[in-house]
């Protein structure tokens, strides 16, 4: 068994005219220093809430650090031009030299006709999508015939990391998980799936790997985790209005941060991505110093 890696989020809710390039320069240079493995970001383009657009705030991380590995869990895929985010991702994963990590979800349903597209074919047009940007990142010449793109062409240069950057695919239900063995690196459990939901997903992913043959030591497995040490009624108010509920969170003294992170390792995370969705410098020098040195 490989050692469980911990990764945190990007502060990405800046309301208007609020973003502060200073505080985010020593946050993410902090979190470079206290040795996390990753830093994420999430896409939300279409919400009330302000969210800034992950590739931008990705860009942003990479200049200001040297390490550390950057990664979006997840893209919406389907709302996007598969080709001109294979040449977004390219770029990136060059001007980082090579440390960045992607996530593809399928998403809902009830956005796609702001982005134009239509409902019908909605799995096919998503796995089309991820084997035209791996074949954009590594085939000398395209030529993909699919029933929603059809492309003879090259696209240079590939991406930094060969063949290309890490895959994952997130999701919720088993037929997410399926696709993630199919088509992905690695497996991302959602932030709003709780800890017995993800030890599930976990055994359909074990059983999906047996039956494709495949080498589980090839396959990683990722969880979002909601995380506050210290201020619980905080983060459940905001949680209750996400998802309805706050029993998908990891709360409390730092004790019992630490055994609800250990369940989370238990149920087979490799990497465990820790949200604490507000106060992030503090949340994240508590989680540094109080919790994870438990889990060492």
């Amino acid at each position: 068994m490989t050692e469980t890696r911990f990764a945190v989020s990007l502060p990405q809710q800046v309301a208007d005219g609020r973003f502060d390039p200073g505080a985010f320069r020593d946050y993410v240079r902090r979190v470079e220093e206290l040795g996390f493995h990753s830093a994420w970001t999430r896409e939300s383009t279409l919400a009330p809430a302000p969210m800034l657009n992950p590739i931008e705030i990705m860009t942003y991380a990479a200049a200001c650090t040297e390490r550390l590995r950057l990664g979006c869990a997840v893209f919406i895929l389907v709302q996007h031009n598969a080709l001109q985010l294979a040449k977004s991702i390219s770029t990136l994963d060059q001007l980082s030299r090579g440390r960045l990590e992607v996530g593809f979800g399928l998403g809902g349903r009830d956005q796609l006709a702001n982005f134009g597209v239509p409902p019908d074919g909605l799995v096919t047009r998503f796995t089309e999508s991820i084997e035209l940007m791996k074949a954009c990142w590594t085939d000398a010449k395209v030529t993909f015939d699919g029933r929603f793109w059809q492309v003879e062409a090259a696209m240079e240069p590939k991406t930094y990391q060969k063949p290309h950057p890490p895959v994952w695919i997130g999701g919720h239900r088993p037929a997410a998980v399926r696709r993630a063995v199919r088509h992905g690196d690695g497996f991302f459990g959602a932030g709003g799936a709780t800890t017995a939901a993800f030890a599930e997903q976990v055994r359909t992913v074990k059983a999906e790997l047996t039956a494709a043959g495949r080498d589980p030591a090839s396959f990683e497995l990722a969880k979002r985790v909601y995380i506050s040490v210290g201020q619980e009624n905080r983060i459940d108010d905001l949680l209750r209005r996400l998802y309805g509920n706050a029993n998908v969170a990891v709360t409390g003294s730092p004790e019992e941060c630490v055994r609800g992170l250990r369940d989370v390792i238990d149920a087979g995370a490799d990497l465990v991505l820790l949200d604490p969705m507000f106060d992030e410098p503090e949340q994240l020098e508590r989680i540094a110093t109080q919790v994870l040195p438990e889990l060492s």
